[in-house]
């Protein structure tokens, strides 16, 4: 089964948008499934199976691009980083 959504945008804006990204569409859908994922509510898998990626490594390159991580902000993910690469060099 699949759903479709209908946006209601004003053309002006639509115009902004879409000198970004020329298909707004699968922007659209792509900034939901980041979104969902940064915010837990869907899975790498999740996301997966909503952009049609043909395997985990994909979606995980595809959240990767877009600095999702779940449950974790872009500040703490480099914050462990730098943790780990102390650990590391002592």
């Amino acid at each position: 089964m699949v759903t479709t959504l209908t946006l209601e945008l004003p053309d002006r804006v639509a115009a902004l948008l879409q000198r970004t990204w020329t298909d707004l569409s699968r922007a659209t859908l792509e900034s939901l499934a980041v979104e969902g994922y940064r915010t837990g509510k869907l899975s790498c898998a999740e996301v997966g199976e909503m952009l049609g990626h043909a395997s985990r490594w994909e979606s995980e390159a595809f959240l990767a691009e877009h600095d999702a991580w779940p449950g974790t902000t872009l500040e703490e993910f480099q914050s462990d980083c730098a943790t780990l690469e102390r650990l590391r060099d002592a």
